[in-house]
């Protein structure tokens, strides 16, 4: 099958599956940026904080999606050079692009009222995520440097809303920690998508002829390190210690290191990093990482050990 074949690879899917498979539930997990809030904001022992963060999550999963729809929609000309994006269901032709914006539509209104729902800051945030993608989309996906700044801010916007939603402060260490991971991982992906396509990559993204392996390898080493030492002030900050109630945050840096320095483990020596949604749940040690990191903020933060 050539480049340009935009035919389905396999038999034809239901419009629900076609739906489904269009909104990307498999990078749902960008949006565990949300729970930030609840976890550090010790709010996780209170189940109208969680059932909060959670109505928070599904606000930004059904955003997501609409972004995604109308992103594919868009850009189904060029996915259809791109051997993995080609087999989407728009560039592949199987979902109307009517169809795709109509379910955008449906998704953002019912994705606002919720928000709207739950608080009237919330739904501020959320179409203020929107409107950044649809920015992001429209222009600042061409201009360099602010494309991936962008998508950062769309991470930053997704922790804070998720403190909005349980009503805890929203910790400038959060802000920071947030964009630069953030930053982080949108450079990786920038590096994966210029190296796997070589020459067809500014034709699939125009942006990328502004890069170059050598600059991105450049940022995403200063990010790196701004990242691990962000957090590990964060980590062992006697502001961090007062607020927490505990001096052993520090105790989960080391998971941090692992899980950054894996990351840059399978970005320049697996060819991987296009979608970090993905390499989270296929890559066993990563996701294990972090799960122990998580498993560690939840000892220091809830539990006696911590203490």
């Amino acid at each position: 099958m050539g480049v340009g074949d935009v035919s389905s690879p396999g038999p034809r899917r239901s419009l629900p599956v076609l739906l489904l498979v269009s909104v990307r539930p498999e990078q749902w997990t960008k949006n565990l940026f949300v729970f930030a809030g609840v976890l550090f904001g010790q709010r996780l022992n209170n189940a109208s904080s969680v059932l909060a963060a959670l109505g928070a999550f599904a606000i930004f999963c059904g955003l997501s999606g609409a972004v995604y729809l109308c992103n594919d929609v868009a850009d189904r000309t060029s996915d259809r050079a791109h051997p993995l994006k080609r087999h989407r269901p728009l560039a592949s032709g199987e979902l109307k692009a009517s169809t795709a914006l109509v379910a955008a539509g449906l998704l953002f209104a019912v994705s606002v009222a919720g928000a709207a729902l739950m608080s009237a800051p919330l739904a501020l945030t959320a179409v203020a995520y929107a409107l950044l993608l649809t920015l992001y989309s429209a222009v600042l996906k061409h201009v360099v440097i602010l494309d991936v700044l962008a998508i950062a801010a769309g991470f930053v916007l997704r922790a804070a809303a998720g403190a909005i939603a349980v009503k805890v402060p929203i910790s400038e260490w959060l802000l920071i920690c947030t964009t630069l991971l953030a930053l982080f991982l949108a450079l990786s992906k920038r590096r994966h998508e210029l190296t796997l396509l070589t020459s067809g990559a500014t034709g699939h993204r125009p942006i990328l002829q502004e890069y170059s392996p050598y600059l991105l390898d450049q940022m995403i080493g200063v990010v790196t390190a701004s990242t691990l030492v962000a957090y590990c002030f964060y980590a062992i900050s006697p502001d961090t210690a007062s607020k927490l109630g505990t001096t052993r945050l520090g105790v989960t840096i080391p998971f941090v290191l692992y899980g950054i320095f894996r990351y840059l483990y399978l970005v320049h020596l697996k060819r991987e990093g296009g979608s970090p949604s993905t390499l989270l749940l296929s890559d066993r040690p990563l996701l294990v990482c972090v799960g122990l990191w998580s498993l560690s903020v939840i000892l220091v933060l809830y539990s006696p050990l911590g203490r």
